[in-house]
């Protein structure tokens, strides 16, 4: 599976950008998003990565407060970062009123949740990290099928400009920690390798 990029003309606006990407006709499933001022466009992701992340989902569900969801369409808006991402998973308190129906500020989600996809594991790695420590969020878990020495979970945390710190990794098969306010430990074990 691979992606398509729409590049936008330099001199356009973040307002602009958000508007073509909410007004445009994309095909039915894709997922699309704008990183780093860019709208690309990526099929659905297949089985195995549908299955970690609905494993991960399930477990998160058994620890957050009641009102706070887990989300797997949700954009969340990183103008600085000219951003418009969509993690596999976000677990936030909705806002009672917001702006727009399409996104949410970044910066009000607890956990993202990103699973690599071959064709996409740059964003993942590099692009989607910045942007999510940039916004401020606590936590970022990165789960690489793709990584270069093998599948790994990587939690990020302590966020300063857009870099965060490395807190655990795991390869699979080992446990990983999340710490509070969710205090859970997911088997990485469960998750299938491709």
């Amino acid at each position: 599976m691979s992606a398509l990029t729409v590049s936008q003309e330099p001199d356009q606006n973040w307002d602009d950008l958000v508007r073509f990407w909410e007004e445009m006709e994309w095909p039915e499933g894709s997922k699309v998003e704008i990183i780093e001022g860019i709208i690309t466009v990526s099929p659905a992701p297949g089985l195995p990565h549908n299955d970690i992340t609905e494993r991960i989902q399930r477990r998160l569900y058994s620890v957050i407060p009641s009102h706070w969801g887990i989300y797997q369409t949700l954009a969340l808006s990183v103008p600085s970062r000219l951003g418009m991402l969509i993690p596999d998973l976000v677990v936030t308190q909705l806002p009672e009123h917001t702006e727009s129906d399409t996104h949410i500020p970044a910066a009000l989600a607890e956990l993202v949740v990103e699973v690599t996809s071959k064709s996409n594991a740059r964003h993942d790695r590099i692009s989607k990290p910045a942007a999510y420590a940039t916004a401020g969020i606590p936590l970022y878990l990165l789960i690489d099928r793709w990584a270069p020495g093998g599948p790994t979970a990587t939690l990020y945390g302590e966020p300063k400009g857009d870099v965060y710190r490395v807190l655990s990794a795991a390869k699979f098969g080992d446990p990983l920690t999340l710490p509070a306010p969710f205090d859970l430990t997911i088997d990485t074990g469960e998750f299938p390798e491709a």
